[in-house]
């Protein structure tokens, strides 16, 4: 027979995985309109996302997928570490500081302008600023 404190225990858990699932898609949703609308807002003061190898600028809807995409990949990683490591909140932070701070290398290598840049830059970590702090707050902190 279940106790009253066995149900508040199921009914209390707050970093299930449909908590995360779910934190993880809205955040995602977030971060695309956020990283897109930045992507705008560079666009509209003089911004031209071209980079030289590929000569045509990079479009809006580029910068929304490529950001749903990767913060899908970041939902991922924060289940896999939910689901198999000790310290799934630690690791969480350690993979996607490490990760980001990965991405910021190619705007720095593709030879654009200084404010293309720039602006590719700051929309790594406009995402990154977005999506890291939502899973880590739906991931359990271990303190064994």
């Amino acid at each position: 027979m279940n106790s009253m404190n066995d149900i508040r225990v199921g009914v209390g858990h707050t970093h299930g995985p449909r908590r995360l699932v779910g934190t993880g898609l809205l955040a995602t949703l977030a971060a695309v309109v956020a990283t897109t609308l930045t992507a705008a807002l560079a666009q509209a003061v003089g911004v031209d996302f071209e980079v030289p190898d590929g000569g045509e600028p990079i479009p809006l809807a580029g910068f929304a997928v490529v950001t749903g995409f990767f913060s899908v990949v970041g939902v991922v990683i924060a289940a896999a570490l939910r689901r198999w490591s000790a310290h799934p909140a630690k690791r969480f932070v350690a993979t996607a500081v490490s990760l980001t701070a990965i991405s910021l290398i190619p705007p720095l290598l593709v030879g654009a302008d200084g404010a293309t840049t720039v602006a590719l830059v700051v929309l790594h970590l406009v995402p990154a600023t977005v999506m890291i702090p939502a899973l880590v707050r739906t991931l359990p902190t271990r303190t064994d």
